[in-house]
């Protein structure tokens, strides 16, 4: 590939936000202007024509209904992918307060408290999605978050997906608000009379929320980068290649917008693969059929490199959401790997399995952020506070070094705060 072709292979839909950005800013000043009036306007719009004020959150009777809507294996499913992730959340969270004697008499450490409230926005597509619900509102519940809000798109109808219902209620969720796109962020970023205004907001999006949360920035936390999906399939010549196709089909389906490549130097697996590709299309109804198609025409494919190394390296500089590692040994790559949302490691570890019932969290880095952000964790809703303690022992250490740093600084108050203390301390 020339390096042009191999920049517009890497580039991903998210980053084409650009075109997103003028259609973001004018809902997000419609809202800033009329609150309420503005998020109606959008929401009859773009969620349901029958949108209200009145009916833009989730009534006790929509939730008990959706209760008894869900299907019983479906219940069992959503209740064993709860478990899972509650106790994959739950080995994350650290000590409530650190205190570590550094020197003597000088204690530094470090107190975890959750951040006061936080708005978790699950999208829906043509489809519903009760896994990224949990994904989402099980880590704030675990990290304690005191006010947690979802919003999420209704159908045409203005229902709320029953099973979401379910599994936002199972993780303690007791506010969602049928709202999507730009106006489900703004409104949570900028409060209104009846949404509240949140300190963080977290989420994957499409194009439109993306650019929201960009032009959100310093309203509001906007927590990670998590836009269209994308993976990348590692593959060498003992990847069996029906595998890697029905893998790389995982991501294709998302839509039109996601990426989905598989990376081998092998160009046996790279030809089968692509072959059993086409025969597994054909099994797909056809509007999913369509997204692969369109996903794997864009943003995706095969590509073939010339080593095992060339392919990794690859894979470190695109930074995919997803990797899936179908190596022959896949413990002996993971340790090259620097840039992945996620990693998954061998035959046993599709994808599909991570999203719905491994418990490890699903909302991951993408566009390329995997480089700098990680994947959703109770740390998204916990923030630090440093914490310090001198004894009389420890201010005596200490308080030479701090009178000459302050001296050279020119900071004369830092070094009066000093000396004067030695004074009325006693010191």
């Amino acid at each position: 590939m020339t390096p042009q072709e191999l920049a517009a292979l890497k580039r991903r839909s998210e980053l084409d936000i650009d075109k997103a950005l003028p259609i973001a800013q004018a809902v997000i000043d419609k809202i800033k202007q009329d609150g309420d009036g503005g998020v109606v306007e959008y929401a009859r719009k773009f969620d349901y024509v029958g949108a209200s004020v009145e009916n833009l959150k989730v009534t006790a009777a929509e939730f008990a209904k959706a209760q008894e809507l869900i299907d019983p294996e479906v219940r069992a499913a959503i209740e064993q992918s709860f478990a899972n992730i509650k106790a994959v959340h739950q080995r994350q969270m650290p000590e409530e307060m650190q205190l570590a004697e550094i020197d003597a008499g000088v204690f530094a450490g470090e107190k975890i408290s959750p951040i006061p409230s936080a708005g978790l926005y699950v999208p829906r597509g043509r489809g519903a999605f009760p896994s990224m619900m949990l994904m989402l509102a099980v880590p704030a519940m675990v990290a304690g978050v005191n006010r947690a809000i979802v919003c999420t798109p209704p159908d045409k109808q203005g229902n709320v997906e029953p099973v979401s219902l379910v599994a936002a209620e199972m993780a303690g969720i007791e506010e969602v608000y049928k709202l999507g796109g730009v106006q489900a962020i703004a409104a949570m970023a900028l409060g209104t009379a009846t949404i509240p205004k949140v300190d963080k907001i977290i989420g994957p999006c499409s194009i439109y929320g993306a650019a929201a949360k960009r032009l959100l920035y310093g309203t509001v936390d906007v927590g990670l980068p998590a836009g269209p999906s994308e993976s990348i399939v590692l593959a060498d010549e003992t990847t069996d290649p029906q595998i890697a196709a029905l893998d790389l089909l995982i991501e294709a389906e998302h839509g039109s917008d996601s990426a989905a490549l598989l990376v081998t130097h092998s160009e046996v697996v790279a030809r089968q693969a692509s072959e059993y590709v086409a025969d597994y299309l054909k099994r797909l109804p056809n509007w999913r059929r369509e997204f692969c198609e369109q996903g794997l025409a864009s943003y995706g494919g095969i590509l073939l490199t010339a080593s095992l190394e060339e392919s990794i390296n690859f894979i470190n500089d695109y930074a995919p959401e997803h990797l899936e590692i179908l190596v022959r040994d896949p413990f002996s790559v993971v340790g090259k790997i620097k840039n992945a949302g996620e990693i998954l490691l061998g035959a046993y570890t599709p994808s599909s399995m991570a999203t719905y019932a491994i418990g490890v969290n699903a909302v991951l880095p993408t566009g390329g952020f995997a480089r700098s952000y990680s994947a959703v964790s109770v740390f998204d809703f916990l923030k630090r506070s440093t914490l310090a303690y001198l004894t009389p022992e420890g201010f005596n250490r200490l308080k030479q070094t701090t009178q000459t740093l302050a001296a050279y600084e020119e900071f004369p108050a830092h070094g009066m705060a000093i000396r004067e203390r030695e004074r009325l301390l006693d010191l």
